[in-house]
């Protein structure tokens, strides 16, 4: 007999397209199942063929290159080849969490439980704190 999805299954690989990097305990809540049923209808998933993998996809326009200053134009051919070959001459152009502009120099820190923010200068940091103090407080707990 073939494998149908249902609604669930369905619901999973949604959720999985628009992050992958989803924690099952994340898209447990965010469709209203408990963590163990997403992980097993995941595994299920996996196993009959339906999910070979769950892959990044790069965003190029964020890398820079240090001795040309900035690549432009990048075209990906396919998932698997690419225009351009990442090297550690790249760095990786950011944007502040608070304010949104550019951080030029080594990044501020805040880790908040499993996540980090990064931000251009500290006084965007402790803004950042204050401002979400009740979200970071109850993440803390």
């Amino acid at each position: 007999m073939p494998f149908q999805p249902d609604d669930i299954d369905i619901a999973i690989i949604e959720s999985l397209i628009k992050d992958g990097r989803k924690s099952f305990r994340q898209i447990s809540r965010e469709i209203k199942i408990s963590t163990p049923t997403v992980q097993a209808r995941y595994e299920r998933l996996v196993n009959v063929g339906l999910i070979k993998s769950v892959s990044p996809i790069i965003d190029f326009g964020m890398l820079e290159n240090k001795t040309e200053k900035r690549l432009e134009n990048i075209k990906v051919k396919s998932t698997k080849k690419h225009d351009v070959k990442i090297t550690k001459d790249m760095i990786l152009k950011m944007t502040c969490d608070l304010c949104e502009g550019p951080i030029y120099d080594k990044p501020h820190v805040l880790k908040i439980a499993n996540f980090e923010r990064f931000f251009c200068c500290t006084s965007c940091r402790t803004l950042y704190k204050e401002k979400y103090k009740g979200r970071i407080e109850s993440l803390s707990d």
